[in-house]
């Protein structure tokens, strides 16, 4: 019995030791970042207004006087336009997905289902840019 005790007292004393010095080891560490002054704190994140996209006929004005070619490309001579709420604008029923590279044609077997990324006009607009049809 007397074996027992002691070896529970080695083990409590042990145990309180490292108690100790884990309490000081904070305490170190909390006076050291007190010394270090107030914390920085980041300011608020400024949004940052997205650039005005001119329209067609200034980009005609400007490459007229200034004699480049335009930068932006009208609906009548893209090859794809963006989605509008989740759906392709008429003329452009070709829906492409960008994760899967895969476009699908109206009457396609998930033709419905499918939130196209881009509206294409022709399946070979798609294939150019690198989108491959849907297996059936």
């Amino acid at each position: 019995m007397k074996r027992w005790l002691r070896r529970l007292l080695i083990l409590l004393v042990i145990g309180g030791s490292g108690a100790a010095l884990r309490a000081a080891k904070q305490k170190r560490a909390l006076s050291d970042a007190a010394s270090l002054g107030p914390s920085t704190e980041w300011p608020p994140l400024q949004a940052v207004p997205a650039p005005a996209v001119p329209h067609p006929h200034e980009v005609e004005k400007f490459t007229a006087i200034a004699g480049v070619e335009p930068a932006v490309t009208t609906p009548a001579d893209a090859d794809w336009v963006s989605p509008a709420d989740g759906r392709c604008p008429e003329g452009y029923p070709i829906k492409a997905n960008d994760n899967s590279g895969i476009f699908h044609v109206p009457g396609g077997r998930f033709y419905a289902r499918t939130v196209p990324e881009r509206c294409y006009a022709n399946t070979e607009a798609a294939e150019r840019d690198g989108y491959r049809r849907a297996k059936a």
